[in-house]
């Protein structure tokens, strides 16, 4: 869920708090149970299509894609070693990340068609500025006609509505692009309760953070249970199943007060750098800028003195060649896929919890305050 949707949406919860929205609690988070069979039928559908080894692009629109839909699932699949996995740009030149950095693509789209005639065994589409690209839903089109799996990464879903894939297939989507998701596409069957599903060669997943379960099953898929384990526990040992709960996830009145407040309180804003160094891991870089980008008081632009190649071959173009004046935020010590949490607890040290609590609620996270 791209930062400037909310904050369209900021302007008028400053006028809803301003008249006395009442500021009531979220609701607790408590996942559901996803059946055993379920879970088998569900790494079944996402198995590789075409190769043993399978091929995967990360398809990005230039003009905006949103920060860890992107990197997350390309971060993960590439350190796993299990596939092959190429992040495509519809043309040259650097992919504008929402709501913070920009990458090089390591290939376009023509030119991946040119090595790969047969086309990939999967297409990760993230979400998009623009929900219905051209460029993006034709490519998606004739790879789904060619057998490749899609993948809706939160509301990459809307596009892949727009492209026609979801049509008579059960579908989810980041939680508040539920309702634009049925109007998009009718026939679409909305199922809650679940991080991620699979129908006849269609993935789709909840909000920003489903990005790493979903990435996760797919190894298991492609290679198996103990190798997904295995990147999981690199990763933090981070869980993987498809439980979720939607109905923690709303524009309750707690969120909307933070939200309004923090979006009227200009004399709080700030800008903050993230320094990026060669071999920098991508993961924690997008989870801690993804993060602080979402807190309706902050920008955050990265710094380094040229481009940089990440620890898994993504080249970050820089939005500053210093730190100057910003206040530098520091990226996790610990392992990359619990960045989220440190990122969290990180804005509730600087803003308070409820502002973290914001920011966790737009990315669909489970997260108590400590």
């Amino acid at each position: 869920m791209d930062r400037r949707r909310f904050l369209q949406a900021g302007a008028g919860l400053a006028v809803f708090a301003a008249a006395g929205c009442e500021r009531t609690s979220a609701p607790g988070y408590v996942a559901s149970t996803v059946p055993p069979d379920e879970r088998a039928a569900t790494i079944a559908g996402m198995r590789p299509p075409k190769r043993q080894r399978p091929l995967i692009a990360i398809l990005g629109e230039n003009t905006g894609s949103e920060t860890t839909d992107f990197i997350l699932p390309y971060s993960v699949l590439t350190r796993s070693g299990v596939a092959d996995v190429v992040a495509v740009g519809m043309r040259e030149g650097p992919i504008k990340l929402n709501p913070a950095l920009h990458i090089m693509p390591q290939m376009t789209a023509a030119a991946f068609d040119a090595a790969h005639p047969d086309g990939p065994d999967y297409v990760i589409v993230p979400a998009y500025e623009n929900r219905k690209p051209e460029g993006p839903i034709a490519w998606m089109q004739e790879k789904s006609k060619g057998g490749s799996t899609i993948i809706g990464v939160c509301a990459g879903a809307l596009t892949l509505a727009h492209a026609g894939l979801l049509e008579g297939r059960r579908a989810t989507t980041h939680w508040f692009s539920t309702g634009e998701m049925q109007k998009i596409s009718p026939k679409a069957i909305w199922v809650k309760d679940r991080r991620f599903l699979v129908d006849r060669g269609v993935v789709t997943t909840t909000g920003v953070s489903a990005s790493l379960p979903m990435s996760l099953t797919l190894i298991e898929a492609i290679a198996g249970r103990a190798k997904a384990e295995a990147v999981s526990q690199e990763l933090g040992g981070v869980p993987f199943d498809q439980s979720h709960d939607s109905s923690a996830f709303s524009l309750h009145g707690a969120f909307m007060g933070r939200v309004a407040s923090n979006v009227v309180a200009f004399a709080t804003h700030e800008s903050v750098g993230l320094k990026l160094a060669a071999g920098v891991d991508e993961l924690a870089v997008a989870s801690t800028a993804d993060a602080w980008s979402r807190t309706y008081k902050t920008e955050c632009l990265s710094v380094a003195a040229a481009n940089v190649r990440s620890k898994n071959g993504l080249v970050f173009v820089p939005d500053r060649k210093e730190l100057g004046g910003l206040r530098e935020v520091s990226l996790p010590t610990g392992p990359a896929g619990r960045a989220v949490d440190q990122a969290l607890a990180d804005i509730a040290k600087r803003y308070e919890k409820p502002t973290a609590a914001v920011v966790a609620q737009q990315l669909e996270y489970p997260w108590t305050a400590a």
